[in-house]
């Protein structure tokens, strides 16, 4: 376990805005901060980084403002590509049309990794909702059939996001695991992994809002199994979270996310 504190210039092209007021902004008047920040390297191997104040007050705001009401129950993708409801993911989700506001996080996303990384590789952004009770179990964002990775879908995922969007004051619950990492030794990681865990349950990132957690899916093109992940049962409370994945090539039109 290899951790470390960067900032610009060693991390370049990392940008992220600081935080503002808790009010929505609108559309119209809203202008793309452009600002640096810190990250934390969480695991070199595999690529894991936790990333403090991902989205503003006002971007999580906007987020809350334009799922609400779209939000259904969550699906996931069978070995034939259907999409289809499962006991094992019980959630509610909704992709996000780009407006100016989602189009500046999407953008911060891919700047984050860099200039190899094209906007037609992006998925549409997902918010996912878990309520008292539900959670996500262990799985993969990587695919293991080939239906799912076809060239239309731009292959399989290569990058992962996970950004807290908002929790409840009263959350319980919720976390983030990755039951196949190590534990970090430092204990300033406590802030944001719960070090009461136990040896054998891994690593789980605390839901806080606003930060998010980025990993690499593939290893040498191939998905890499210790990027199994779950989200856990929500005990009390909710929490809204946010979901940006991208592909390892480019997504035909139809896959890609829509203006508004």
């Amino acid at each position: 376990m290899v951790t470390h504190l960067f900032s610009l210039p060693l991390l370049a092209l990392l940008t992220v805005a600081t935080a503002s007021d808790t009010s929505a902004p609108s559309i119209k008047n809203y202008t793309c901060p452009h600002h640096l920040y810190n990250v934390q390297i969480f695991s070199e191997d595999p690529l894991i980084i936790y990333i403090p104040s991902f989205i503003t007050p006002d971007e999580a705001a906007h987020l809350r403002s334009i799922s609400a009401g779209t939000l259904e129950s969550s699906r996931i993708a069978d070995q034939t590509g259907q999409q289809h409801l499962a006991t094992t993911r019980t959630s509610r989700s909704a992709s996000l049309s780009s407006d100016k506001i989602v189009r500046c996080i999407e953008e911060r996303a891919l700047q984050f990794q860099g200039y190899d990384t094209p906007r037609e590789h992006l998925e549409p952004l997902q918010a996912v909702q878990y309520s008292r009770g539900e959670n996500y179990r262990p799985h993969t964002d990587w695919f293991t059939s080939p239906a799912q990775t076809t060239p239309e879908f731009g292959g399989n995922r290569a990058t992962s996001f996970f950004v807290y969007i908002a929790v409840s004051e009263d959350i319980k619950g919720g976390g983030t695991q990755f039951p196949l990492l190590d534990a970090p030794k430092n204990e300033k990681w406590c802030e944001y992994v719960n070090c009461d865990a136990g040896w054998d349950e891994g690593v789980t990132f605390r839901p806080v809002p606003r930060n998010a957690v980025f990993w690499r899916n593939l290893k040498d093109g191939k998905g890499d199994r210790r990027t199994l992940h779950a989200g856990l049962p929500v005990q009390k409370g909710e929490k809204l979270g946010l979901n940006i994945w991208t592909r390892e090539g480019v997504l035909d039109q139809q896959y890609r996310s829509s203006s508004v």
